[in-house]
């Protein structure tokens, strides 16, 4: 049985690759998971020789079929547990994350089946990421980050790239949550930022570090 660090690990991993069967470096692991290199290093061997993991010194590590299924039931979970917390009991989306961070490592698959069909099976959770069905597949959807958009581009906010306290409550502040229409009027050079038109309603200049994490659905 894994540890529930041993768990984080491999979300960590499955994340960083973006759901691929591709290399993620040790230094990308470590500033995801907020520890020492050496740290990493020796989780990655121990997870290695328990067959999550294929491990190369100097080249990084990727996921072993059993990393990954590994990785997609706790996200399965997390998500599960972040929209019952939003929806069920009224929790703010800037709250739920470390709340779902402990309830993710529950086994009972028996409780989290029966929670998804008390949700009546969530395609995404309350931050826009796709919450995978039983057998471990998610829906995609047509989505661009807001930096990518081009000016006179309309769409509708569908995700964000961070699930942080800070950034959720910036965002509440200026009005912008899933299902949020957003016009972009113009594109600047300065801090990249872009001006935008918020529900038809407010202008606001928005600055790369925000945009970087809002992703669209383009409105048709």
């Amino acid at each position: 049985m894994l540890t529930i660090a041993e768990e984080n690990y491999l979300k960590a991993i499955f994340k960083l690759s973006n759901g691929e069967a591709k290399t993620v470096s040790t230094n990308a692991i470590s500033d995801e998971m907020e520890t020492r290199a050496a740290s990493v290093t020796d989780m990655i061997r121990r997870l290695a020789e328990k067959g999550y993991v294929a491990y190369e010194k100097y080249r990084g590590v990727k996921l072993n079929p059993s990393g990954v299924q590994t990785a997609v039931k706790v996200l399965r979970k997390h998500r599960l547990w972040e929209s019952f917390l939003v929806e069920k009991l009224q929790f703010s989306w800037d709250e739920v994350h470390p709340i779902a961070e402990q309830l993710e490592h529950i086994k009972s698959d028996e409780l989290i089946d029966k929670l998804d069909a008390f949700l009546n099976y969530p395609k995404f959770d309350p931050h826009g990421d796709p919450i995978p069905s039983a057998d471990g597949k998610y829906t995609l959807r047509n989505q661009i980050l807001l930096s990518q958009c081009e000016k006179e581009f309309t769409g509708t906010v569908v995700g964000v790239k961070e699930h942080s306290k800070a950034f959720l409550q910036y965002l509440d502040t200026i009005k912008i949550s899933l299902g949020t229409k957003i016009h972009i009027m113009d594109k600047l050079d300065y801090y990249e930022s872009v001006k935008v038109i918020i529900d038809d309603k407010t202008e606001i200049l928005l600055n790369s570090s925000a945009t970087s994490k809002i992703f669209l659905k383009p409105n048709s």
